[in-house]
């Protein structure tokens, strides 16, 4: 079976809209772009490359895929291993716009996007990696398809953007397995799909 990982760049009130540029994601009139780039250090830099090279595969929203094939075809050292990976590896689409993806070995989903995931799931293998994607990765959490989180969050507050966890997401319980902290203050945490959450009461009773 594979492993479905969602790696996602937040700020501490759960903004994750345009963390790499000022023209990255406007939409909502979003003028706060690249506020992980004060942040960006060689912890990082490393952490993201290991992640990377875990994986087997990507799933990626139309944004997110532009984003991308706008950049990694051009970084062509056979030693960069972001590069590397995200170059010649496989690279699922999802896209209610797109017609055709043209960047080497892509493939476009269309209808059924969460159905056709979790086929993809089934197939033996490492790790499918959805980077960024919020979209995406809000539908795929309504279907409880997404195994691992990885989220770095950053000593920022925003006040407005488009956040990972919405309101009225579907209520998901995760268990901590790893959690460290970069040299400027990002604090990156590893969380596995557990279920649903459980409740109890602090409510104190008289003896």
């Amino acid at each position: 079976m594979t492993t479905l990982t969602l790696t996602s760049f937040l700020t501490l009130d759960g903004v994750m809209q345009a963390p790499g540029g000022p023209t990255e994601d406007t939409s909502g009139g979003f003028e706060q772009g690249g506020w992980v780039v004060p942040y960006a250090d060689a912890d990082m830099g490393a952490f993201v490359a290991r992640t990377i090279g875990a994986a087997e595969g990507f799933l990626l929203g139309r944004r997110t895929y532009e984003i991308f094939a706008g950049h990694w075809p051009a970084v062509t050292d056979p030693d960069d291993p972001v590069a590397a990976k995200l170059n010649t590896l496989p690279k699922y689409v999802a896209s209610r716009t797109l017609s055709s993806v043209e960047w080497h070995n892509s493939t476009l989903l269309a209808g059924d996007v969460p159905e056709q995931v979790a086929e993809l799931k089934k197939r033996p293998g490492g790790e499918l990696q959805i980077h960024g994607s919020g979209a995406l990765a809000r539908s795929l959490m309504e279907h409880d398809l997404i195994d691992v989180y990885r989220l770095l969050v950053y000593p920022v507050v925003l006040g407005n953007g488009r956040r990972l966890f919405a309101d009225g997401a579907l209520p998901t319980a995760l268990k901590l397995t790893d959690s460290t902290t970069t040299g400027t203050g990002i604090a990156i945490h590893t969380y596995e799909w557990e279920g649903r959450p459980e409740y109890g009461s602090m409510e104190l009773r008289d003896e």
